[in-house]
């Protein structure tokens, strides 16, 4: 179970990486980039960012960039976070499929 630290702290990253990503996504354009969950790890040192792409075509191609691009990420997230937090964890990037997921599921159960 996540301490109140983590808790608060994953909500302060994911609303600054939102940010991040929102311009990130207009330079790319034509996507939408959401964050739609952020898990910090016990001792505050990695962040694991889950996010949501649409169009999902784009979205192992967006993903790779995004990975390519984490020092870059991070390093924005430190400018904004810089008086919060005395370090800057480590961000880990997967793809949320729960939209995939819960389309799959009610497609099964309209069969």
């Amino acid at each position: 179970m996540e301490s109140t630290r983590q808790q608060k702290i994953a909500r302060l990253i994911q609303k600054d990486l939102s940010d991040i990503l929102l311009k990130y996504a207009k330079r790319i354009g034509g996507v939408l980039i959401s964050v739609s969950e952020v898990r910090v790890s016990p001792d505050l040192s990695i962040a694991t960012a889950y996010l949501s792409i649409f169009p999902d075509q784009r979205q192992q191609e967006l993903m790779d960039k995004i990975t390519e691009d984490t020092s870059s990420i991070r390093g924005q997230l430190g400018s904004l976070e810089r008086h919060q937090l005395r370090i800057i964890p480590e961000l880990r990037f997967f793809a949320d499929e729960t939209i995939q997921r819960m389309e799959h599921i009610d497609e099964l159960l309209h069969q």
